[in-house]
């Protein structure tokens, strides 16, 4: 069960933090819900659309940087954001990096025994918050999507290619296509997973993963920043691009013309995405 740890009011809806006890994650945890004037009152029940947050990040920095209430709102979208990794746990090395550790869970469920009991961020968010936001906040179970931004972009994408038709789409902002291959990837796996087992790192990598996928042949949207400084080492989406080709599974890569890696590009672009859900989530 989650505590309601505040509540705002934004066009016509509300902002809503959530704070509750993870058994996942062996931690307190909070995620961040908006909810829609559509369904904060009566019995109606929303879609429901997920994002997960990049490195470094809290379940704060899409809320307050995105501007992706107004059209949320319009389209009757409930929003949840989560956290990006364990909180509140004393893991010796978790901070030390900002691309390991602490807010860079890296959306895996780690098998290494030092990260093992508290770093499993996949489970976390396909099984228990689904759970939680499904039985306490106004939203269909039938009609729900995922997106996400850099690393929470590798984390949407895997997760929807990994549960197909437990979304209905999938779109992401600069995300890291090829984890298997890029220095971010590579330290995160070695650590969570362990050097040597290379096949567990495939089962988080959403370009090796599409070589096998079997399910819905739904559109993907990526947007691109050509600007964006992590763009040839870390993100790699012409990777993605091949697989989708390969693969059968039609992908929409923008890539935008002088744009970087931040919330100024995520939020020039927000509104698209949401739209983009709302037309697979009637």
């Amino acid at each position: 069960m989650a505590s309601l740890a505040s509540s705002v009011r934004c066009f016509g809806g509300f902002v809503k933090k959530f704070v509750h006890q993870s058994s996942a994650l062996k931690c307190e945890m909070t995620f961040t819900a908006f909810i829609p004037s559509s369904a904060a009152t009566g019995n109606a029940k929303a879609s429901c659309l997920y994002y997960l947050s990049g490195l470094t990040c809290s379940p704060e920095n899409f809320i307050t940087k995105a501007g992706a209430f107004r059209a949320a709102e319009e389209k009757g979208i409930v929003l949840i954001a989560p956290d990006t990794s364990p909180r509140g746990i004393d893991i010796e090395g978790q901070d030390d990096s900002y691309d390991f550790g602490s807010a860079a869970g890296f959306y895996l469920d780690a098998t290494e025994p030092k990260w093992a009991e508290h770093y499993n961020m996949y489970t976390y968010i396909t099984k228990e918050l689904k759970e939680i936001v499904n039985a306490e906040l106004p939203v269909s179970e039938e009609k729900q999507s995922i997106f996400g931004h850099s690393m929470g972009g590798h984390g949407a994408l895997t997760i929807y290619l990994k549960n197909p038709g437990l979304y209905r789409s999938v779109s992401a902002f600069s995300p890291i296509c090829n984890p298997t291959d890029c220095p971010w990837g590579v330290k995160a796996f070695t650590g969570y997973l362990g050097a040597e087992n290379k096949e567990a790192w495939d089962e988080y990598d959403a370009t090796l993963l599409l070589s096998s996928y079997e399910g819905p042949k739904t559109p993907i949207l990526v947007d691109q920043g050509t600007e964006d400084t992590f763009l040839e080492e870390q993100l790699k989406p012409q990777r993605l691009e091949d697989a989708c080709e390969q693969a059968g599974v039609p992908l929409k890569l923008r890539m935008q013309d002088g744009y970087d890696h931040s919330y100024y590009f995520i939020s020039t672009f927000v509104e698209d995405h949401i739209n983009f859900h709302a037309q697979h989530l009637r």
